[in-house]
């Protein structure tokens, strides 16, 4: 009796073992691989055929309810059939614009998606399928910016790229910079560098004197860290020869800077 009682069991045992991996299989069968979600889809004409494209902005995000996005990448159906697949880094919000920066009349994608660090700076890329064929267009090299704090409450901004040079008044901020040993009774205690950031961004504009479009970059200088804003440098950039071109550069000091005075 004892022995068909533990067969029993036994049996039951290994019953339910079975339903619950199958259960669990099944659970499984219906989980999506990842978090896959589509972030935006877009109907143009990118191969310049004339016929609208099919583009769809994908990404996983970190986790389920995370906003920053740690996969992001295009999926592209041309008119033709064609399947092409462009990767990009991830980030906040991102999304394409298209518009032709390489005047062959074609829409290009500038992609962005904010980096969500100090500094408001973006992940940036240009490409373009002219032809049903991918091609990363580059977007232009950061400026030279030379920056440097002088005696008496002031620093000098020097462009190399076009040898032009601005002279800033910081005297609106020199009890911090007293309290952090940059100066003694507006002297510099030693010599010392402005910060100077990467560009944060760029944004399609219209170019003096060019036909179509351009962009627009803004690069930002700080004083002692990176939140004390000293000002902007406003870059516009043609597209020419296979390669973007300095138009002409433009410094904006930084509006509280403005207000303070």
């Amino acid at each position: 009796m004892r022995k068909e009682l533990l067969f029993a069991f036994g049996a039951f045992f290994i019953l339910s073992l079975h339903a619950i991996a199958g259960n669990f299989s099944d659970v499984t069968k219906e989980q999506p691989k990842n978090n896959e979600l589509t972030v935006k889809s877009y109907s143009k004409d990118v191969t310049g055929d004339g016929k609208k494209d099919k583009i769809e902005l994908k990404a996983i995000p970190f986790s389920p309810d995370a906003l920053f996005l740690k996969e992001v990448w295009a999926e592209i159906t041309t008119s033709k059939g064609s399947e092409i697949r462009i990767d990009y880094e991830g980030g906040y919000e991102p999304k394409i614009e298209f518009v032709d920066l390489n005047h062959d009349k074609i829409k290009d994608m500038l992609y962005s998606a904010a980096t969500g660090g100090s500094g408001g700076l973006y992940h940036m890329d240009l490409h373009t399928l002219a032809d049903n064929k991918l091609l990363d267009l580059g977007l232009p090299e950061d400026l030279t910016i030379q920056a440097q704090f002088q005696d008496n409450y002031k620093a000098v901004i020097s462009f190399t790229d076009t040898n032009q040079s601005y002279t800033v008044d910081l005297k609106d901020r020199k009890d911090d910079y007293e309290r952090l040993g940059i100066y003694t009774d507006g002297k510099l205690n030693e010599p010392m560098e402005l910060m100077v950031l990467p560009t944060a961004f760029y944004e399609p504009a219209k170019i003096k004197g060019k036909p179509g479009k351009g962009l627009k970059g803004y690069q930002q200088v700080s004083g002692a860290y990176k939140a004390d804003g000293i000002g902007t440098t406003v870059s516009y950039w043609y597209y020419d020869e296979d390669k973007w071109n300095l138009v002409e550069i433009h410094w904006q000091e930084d509006s509280r800077q403005k207000h303070r005075r």
